[in-house]
């Protein structure tokens, strides 16, 4: 997911929303993002809003953020918590939502044009952040409150934003002297270069990757829904009567699934893990190598051995050592069940002739193979019942019943896509709580995977409750002209994921901008999001949503069952390369010196030294690992999504002890987690509303690993 801390420091590495509306007396142009919006709860107007409008609106949200942050330096009154602090986290309204704006369209919809826009605005923003972080008048403001906090009599809140921004400060070079910040600022800036060009040619190699094929015969074993997709795909390249194959995941999976042909298999397969690294224009290894030497040399001018323990110093769990402990706890269980796994499929190819070794490219074909012969259920009999448009309503239906709220269409909202729907969200009594967009399908201009984000935030200012904005972004399984968008198994799992960031992004209560909502630490920020992934299946939701897209017929309890008794199957994969990737990511960070790398070497050192079973392959290879490399949101903190884990699998055993919907725990995670965001330390939260802290044999039972 895409997490925006509206933080000082992180000011501009948001996506953010513009504020603004054309004025009706004038006949020329007038940017949209310069003026306050007209449009209902203040949507942008993506229809007004030009390629021409980015640029000069976030030079006027500089200037204008400039203009606040020497308010606060010349101030002669006594430094505090409203007129530093406070007035530090207001700052920046304009710059903020124009950048809403600009990273949302950058991810989603990331035309040529505003791939040259990109060129001009990040590195204004880099340097923009490095000015403000290193502002030496004003961190000698901030100091002055936070060595003096008790005097001042804060809330728990107050101390928290006052704690957040100072030792942001420090992480990013305030104690530095003049030489060393000059160092920095020029390390920033090439960091933020080399991560648009990873990304870009990410996006480009992406969207130019295909698979061909030109004799039906290969087609064998593929649901309709993909040929039909692929036909489409090689008519609108100039291949009309072939069918073309992307490396996006509803093509690629469908592939690797289902196809017969092996050979079909181990071309999408080869195809996909060369992203980034084939001998050409897009190769992303100068780039890695650049980003990690990079980093190294920023973690030690900022006193730190490793870029690791930099990152890790401001989560949960404060230490390289503590991640990998926990890690390391996971993987020796998570590959021995893989190996069994193996050994399930290899037997299943034995028995049925085939006479070869199981490759990685069969991974998930003979999975599926052996998960149809043991509980009688294949991922086509299921797909009918996971209509798209039928899952959003599971959604808003498990969110209605754990914490009262509604969701209404609002079909004359302002889109930056035809394809995306809007939501006014309710609580019980009516009142307005949110906006909440979906943009679910694969377009070229859309980079890969699914994640939430914000085209505005929620905070208190001057009185008033502003409420957010939030959006979910997928990749999901297109619509044909035969067949609805029939999701898998794994993107139903993706929409209740992304959905729990939202709701949290959604609920949050927080009183300041920068500690509300998604603004905690990495390692917490994936609870509500896992926390919500239990309810995918839940009997009682499925009944409502899971209906087949032809005769409206309710989910056999049968196959309920059949899903129930699979969920755990091929955990051992799942987890392994999961976990695989985060222990990577870790290694890539460990370094503590700057020297140049072969990735794929390394990559095959680290599996090694892992015990990695040749049959598995990392989740993603470092070269498209966009995660640690395409920004610095989990540079050394993929591991995050398991440590999350572990309070989501906790949380939710809660709600198994006393019923999926009981009320009493609905609310005290819904006051203690989703509405809190850093109002408080995250363990504390938690134990608040588990009554103690995590623990680990939540996450194995639940991985089927004990």
């Amino acid at each position: 997911m895409k997490k925006l801390l509206l933080t000082l420091t992180a000011l501009c590495l948001c996506s953010v929303l513009a504020m603004g509306a054309k004025k009706t007396k004038v006949k020329e142009h007038q940017n949209p993002f310069m003026t306050e919006y007209t449009t209902k709860y203040k949507i942008p107007p993506f229809q007004d809003i030009t390629y021409a409008d980015y640029v000069p609106a976030v030079k006027a949200g500089i200037e204008q953020h400039n203009q606040e942050i020497n308010a606060i330096i010349v101030r002669r009154d006594r430094p505090d918590f409203d007129n530093t602090i406070l007035a530090l986290d207001n700052s920046g309204q304009l710059l903020t939502k124009v950048c809403y704006v600009y990273y949302a369209l950058s991810e989603s919809d990331g035309t040529p044009e505003m791939e040259k826009i990109s060129a001009e605005i990040r590195p204004l923003i880099t340097a923009h952040s490095d000015e403000v972080s290193m502002n030496a008048e004003l961190f000698k403001k901030v100091k002055e409150v936070y060595d003096n906090q008790k005097l001042f009599n804060l809330t728990r809140p107050q101390q928290r934003l006052l704690e957040k921004t100072y030792k942001s400060f420090v992480r990013n070079g305030a104690l530095l002297n003049d030489a060393d910040k000059a160092t920095l600022k020029q390390i920033n800036q090439e960091i933020a270069a080399a991560q648009m060009q990873f990304n870009l040619n990410l996006l480009n190699e992406n969207n130019k990757t295909e698979v061909v094929v030109d004799n039906a015969a290969e087609l064998a074993g593929l649901p309709e829904s993909t040929v039909a997709e692929a036909a489409s795909q090689a008519e609108s390249r100039g291949k009309a009567g072939k069918w073309v194959f992307t490396v996006h995941a509803p093509s690629r999976l469908a592939v690797l699934t289902y196809a017969d042909s092996r050979s079909l298999r181990e071309r999408m397969y080869k195809a996909y893990m060369s992203i980034g690294s084939k001998d050409n224009e897009y190769n992303n290894s100068a780039n890695i190598n650049k980003i990690i030497n990079l980093r190294v040399r920023k973690a030690n001018l900022l006193g730190y051995d490793t870029y690791a323990d930099m990152m890790m110093d401001k989560v949960m769990s404060k230490t390289v050592e503590n991640a990998e402990n926990l890690l390391y706890q996971i993987w020796k269980p998570a590959v021995a069940k893989a190996k069994e796994e193996i050994a399930d499929m290899q037997a299943y190819i034995n028995r049925h002739g085939g006479d070869f070794k199981l490759a990685a490219w069969d991974y998930y074909y003979y999975a599926e193979k052996v998960k149809k012969e043991r509980f009688n259920i294949s991922e086509d009999e299921v797909r009918p019942y996971f209509q798209l448009d039928n899952v959003v309503k599971g959604l808003f239906a498990e969110a209605g019943k754990l914490y009262g709220i509604t969701f209404t269409p609002m079909p004359k909202a302002p889109k930056y896509n035809p394809e995306v729907n809007v939501y006014d969200v309710k609580d019980a009594a009516g009142k307005h709580v949110a906006v909440f967009m979906t943009d679910y399908f694969p377009r070229a201009t859309k980079r890969q995977g699914a994640w939430m984000s914000e085209m505005q935030s929620a905070y208190n200012y001057n009185g008033e409750d502003i409420r957010p904005i939030v959006f979910n972004v997928g990749n999901f399984t297109k619509p044909t002209k035969q067949l609805p968008s029939l999701l898998t198994i794994d993107e139903v799992e993706t929409a209740f994921h992304e959905f729990g960031h939202g709701l949290h992004g959604m609920l949050t209560r927080a009183q300041f901008r920068g500690i509300a909502g998604t603004n905690i630490d990495r390692d917490a920020v994936e609870l509500p999001s896992q926390f919500n992934e239990h309810w995918k299946f839940e009997p009682e939701l499925l009944k409502i949503y899971a209906r087949h897209y032809k005769t409206g017929e309710v989910i056999p309890d049968e196959m309920v069952k059949k899903l129930e008794a699979s969920s755990r199957f091929n955990m051992g994969f799942r987890t392994t390369e999961l976990c695989g990737a985060a222990l990577l990511d870790i290694e890539w960070h460990k370094m503590n010196f700057a020297k140049d790398i072969d990735v794929e070497k390394f990559e095959k050192s680290v599996a090694r030294r892992l015990g990695m079973p040749e049959e598995i392959q990392f989740r993603y290879r470092s070269p498209y690992f966009k995660h640690i490399f395409g920004s610095d949101e989990y540079a050394a903190g993929y591991y995050t999504y398991l440590w999350a884990e572990v309070l989501s699998a906790d949380a939710a055993s809660l709600f198994e002890e006393k019923g999926m919907y009981d009320q009493e725990s609905a609310q005290s995670f819904l006051h203690n987690i989703l509405e809190a965001g850093d109002s408080e330390d995250a363990m504390t939260l938690f134990k608040q509303f588990r009554g103690r802290e995590p623990q680990v044999d939540a996450l194995l039972r639940d991985r089927g690993l004990k």
